[in-house]
């Protein structure tokens, strides 16, 4: 029977994640989801699950040791599953602060707890020696890596080199958890995901924001020429591939999940706009941002071979999906895209 803490949960993926886990793992008697819900949380991504009575939600920030110390020793988890992050590239590059301190701190202030939480001899410094069946599991990016050329694909040895805020925070974030298993023998795994799409996402990544824009007939902002590559995972893939390394993944191991589904930006946003039945007029290239890195691959052999994963969505399936979703709940999108996203989205896009 496991205890889970899940941070970041009433994020995009976090909360597909949440619903996947409760609908799916009877043996997950206790689920706790962190969240300071800040712009991009968003409490009604979890409204079919806010009357189960093993899911608890906790206002809260991870930076706060207090809060997380006491998380766990009132709850007890065995397992931790930490998606909180600032995670928009553009946002990193305007305000660099919030993601080092999230991003590092906030994993830092995790795995000190889990190490404090779950070590067997506490008072010996020098023990490695764990509960059984306890696992702390980063969920973190392929932007990591850095960019590839126009051949090759990412795999689990290839050598961090981020290009961007976002990305060197979350290499840093990743790197703490390698050196608290090297260092402590904390049971860990890594996961570095493709760009995810489907429900629930926040209107400043692609996908949801071609699809509101286009819907409004307003500008569909890409960058330059709109020819960087990405490889796109559904979400509910992504979920499934997390409970994947949860139940199977060797300790320590990384595993990089990917969607085989490499697309350029503009066809992606052509897409949209055949499925919608909007005209190509709309779109408008701005200004690229600094550091823009060209093309994303995962090979995701590792995870599949060895922990029999793969991805269930074929790209059209997923993406015919996430378009119907977006359509059927304009009342979450309007929600979600009033307010202070006006003011982000005119900062971020208003002068390119």
């Amino acid at each position: 029977m496991k205890r889970m803490l899940v941070t970041g949960g009433a994020g995009f993926i976090g909360s597909n994640f949440i619903q996947y886990i409760l609908d799916n793992q009877q043996d997950v008697v206790l689920l706790v989801n962190l969240d300071l819900l800040t712009y991009a949380g968003n409490l009604e991504n979890l409204k079919t699950v806010e009357s189960d009575p093993r899911y608890v939600f906790v206002h809260g920030d991870v930076r706060d040791r207090d809060l997380v110390r006491d998380l766990f020793g009132r709850y007890d988890f065995d397992t931790v599953v930490h998606f909180a992050a600032e995670s928009h590239v553009d946002r990193s590059i305007v305000e660099p602060e919030i993601f080092l301190t999230t991003n590092i701190i906030g994993t830092q202030t995790l795995l000190d707890a889990a190490k404090a939480h779950w070590k067997i001899h506490p008072e010996d410094k020098y023990s490695r020696a764990f509960r059984p069946g306890v696992k702390y599991l980063q969920v973190s990016t392929d932007e990591v890596y850095g960019a590839l050329g126009r051949t090759g694909m990412f795999t689990e040895d290839t050598p961090l080199s981020p290009n961007s805020p976002y990305s060197a925070s979350k290499a840093g974030a990743d790197l703490m958890v390698r050196a608290y298993h090297e260092t402590y023998g904390l049971p860990v795994n890594i996961t570095r995901c493709s760009n995810n799409y489907g429900p629930y996402q926040f209107p400043e990544k692609l996908i949801p924001l071609i699809i509101h824009n286009a819907l409004k007939e307003k500008p569909l902002p890409v960058y330059g020429d709109g020819m960087q590559i990405r490889d796109w995972l559904h979400v509910k893939d992504h979920c499934s591939a997390i409970t994947t390394v949860l139940e199977k993944g060797g300790v320590g191991e990384v595993y990089n999940i990917g969607g085989n589904n490499e697309r350029a930006n503009l066809e992606i946003v052509r897409l949209i706009l055949k499925e919608l039945g909007k005209p190509e007029s709309l779109i408008t290239h701005v200004k690229d941002r600094p550091g823009h890195d060209r093309r994303y691959a995962i090979d995701n052999t590792k995870i599949t071979a060895e922990l029999g994963w793969k991805p269930a969505y074929t790209f059209g399936r997923g993406m015919a999906e996430t378009i119907r979703w977006y359509l059927e709940n304009p009342e979450w999108v309007e929600h979600v895209t009033s307010g202070a996203y006006q003011t982000y989205y005119q900062k971020m896009y208003g002068n390119r």
